[in-house]
């Protein structure tokens, strides 16, 4: 059975991050935490505005819904329904009870509660890429996903402590049939790591395996789950306003079994939105809204989260772009809006670069001060985003884990007390002097910085003599030094053979079929 014959790497629950010298230096295991104010791009005036123009896309455009499950969850909280164009119109007090059920933070539980993922509040997470249908290193070149990468990429997931959480297919497995990869995938996350992870909404079924798999793992039954959220899901809204019938399904499957759900508006300015900035996060806020009252219509108190994705295209070729001034205010000021509705917050840096290069990096981090600033709770695709999304990058991925954990460090917030001032060493060492042979330095100096992993500090002729290697080069060295000490994360045999049984019995039922 695909994805059951990986080679399984050293089993042990000691952690990497302890194995020596010789082990990459990473950041230990935490809950991060944004102690900062969040940045107020917008004014409360214009945050009502951007409000106002959602409730008049609401009441009087509508949202096409492909679904005749959710036609009829709205009409019958009476809503306006069109039944011949599928257009669903509603009012602000219905938007404004379903903001009423939803909760302002949660906790999802993978079957390690060490590694629980919080959202909401000023806690902030961050994921690997998800959804692209390549791979790439700089030895092997691009190719088609394939589970052998799928699973590398996810033991890298695995080993980094700054990545909390999986996306949904690192990169698609093109070998394995479409309609039931999603279960070599779900297998693959539940074994190779013990972290949360995004499940496929396409459409019932595949949200189902995802939330029975996840039970399994953590030896709970569906109606505990309902209650202890494990797992989430991206609901990508086709914008402009339409949920496609498998979104809408898979929306409301996961709402039904109380596993988080972020309702997120592709809205990409001059393309699927408005070409301005304030009419692109109105047709957002409207959609984003739209999708939240849903999940609340099929299970009030259901987990959902305000879902950003705004950005432009190049206006000379229809491209996308990311990690753009635009994308970056957007995703600052789509914070001020999720927080108006005191709802958990996901947003997206990223980058439309071919390769993990200057701009690759450039581009992802503008875009990902913007997920600070505006205080983001998650920040999907962090690690590993490469060619707008198209492409899992395992140099960009360590690329992407340095710049988290520059990011992690900048969040610390800074300590003042006796011993921090130094006050006493600044009076022994004398004028013109140096600190390096002081108490207060010897004391300190193995933690006093932050210890990047992939910059090179020395100086050119060092450099040189130790080979040249550029930063990307040194990722590729770095992405096969943490998989050879990757510790795989032990599994009772039971649990595994039940999720091996599960996808047999489930493989057999799906046929040929969708799922």
């Amino acid at each position: 059975m695909p994805g059951m014959n990986e080679p399984r790497r050293k089993r042990g629950a000691e952690r990497t991050s302890n194995r020596g010298p010789s082990a990459i230096p990473q950041l230990p295991l935490r809950r991060v935490t944004n102690p900062y104010p969040p940045m107020a791009m917008l004014s409360p005036d214009q945050i009502e505005q951007i409000h106002q123009a959602s409730m008049h896309i609401l009441e009087n455009f509508g949202i096409e819904v492909m679904s005749p499950r959710a036609l009829s969850l709205f009409e019958k909280a009476g809503a306006s329904v069109d039944h011949a164009s599928a257009n669903v119109r509603i009012d602000r007090g219905l938007v404004e009870d379903a903001l009423k059920t939803t909760q302002s933070s949660y906790v999802l539980t993978p079957r390690n509660p060490a590694n629980a993922v919080h959202l909401g509040g000023n806690t902030i997470n961050f994921t690997l890429v998800a959804g692209p249908p390549n791979v790439h290193d700089m030895e092997r070149g691009r190719r088609a996903g394939n589970l052998r990468d799928y699973s590398d990429l996810t033991r890298l997931a695995q080993h980094f402590n700054c990545i909390h959480m999986l996306g949904n297919q690192v990169c698609a497995p093109v070998e394995l049939p479409a309609n039931s990869r999603h279960l070599d995938t779900y297998f693959t996350n539940l074994t190779l790591t013990d972290k949360s992870f995004h499940v496929s909404a396409i459409g019932r079924g595949r949200a189902l395996d995802g939330i029975e798999m996840m039970a399994i793992a953590r030896g709970l039954t569906l109606d505990q789950m309902r209650d202890d959220p494990g797992i989430t899901t991206i609901i990508s809204v086709n914008s402009p306003r339409r949920f496609d019938e498998m979104m809408a399904e898979g929306l409301m499957t996961m709402a039904e079994f109380g596993q988080s759900v972020a309702v997120t508006p592709f809205t990409l300015m001059g393309a699927m939105s408005p070409v301005t900035l304030a009419g692109a996060l109105a047709q957002q806020n409207a959609e984003a809204l739209f999708g939240v009252v849903l999940t609340q219509l099929v299970r009030p108190g259901a987990p959902v989260m305000y879902g950003a994705f705004t950005s432009n295209v190049d206006m000379k070729s229809g491209a996308p772009a990311f990690g753009t001034p635009e994308n970056t205010k957007a995703n600052i000021a789509s914070g001020q809006l999720a927080r108006r509705y005191g709802l958990p917050y996901r947003t997206t840096p990223g980058s439309a670069s071919n390769a993990a290069d200057a701009q690759g990096a450039y581009e992802t981090l503008m875009a990902l001060w913007g997920a600070v600033l505006g205080h983001g709770n998650l920040v999907y695709h962090a690690a590993g985003w490469q060619e707008g999304g198209l492409t899992a990058s395992f140099e960009k991925l360590i690329i992407d884990v340095e710049m988290i954990q520059h990011m992690m460090e900048f969040l610390r917030p800074i300590e003042v007390n006796e011993a921090e001032l130094a006050v006493e060493a600044l009076g022994a060492v004398p004028t013109g002097g140096h600190f390096f042979g002081e108490l207060h330095t010897l004391e300190r100096y193995a933690t006093a910085f932050y210890q990047p992993m992939l910059s090179n500090w020395q100086n050119y002729e060092a450099w040189q003599e130790a080979g040249g290697l550029d930063a990307t080069a040194r990722a590729t060295r770095l992405w096969k030094k943490a998989l050879e000490d990757y510790v795989e994360p032990v599994m009772d045999i039971a649990v595994r053979e039940a999720l091996e049984a599960y996808m047999a019995k489930r493989k057999e039922a799906i046929g040929q079929g969708e799922p």
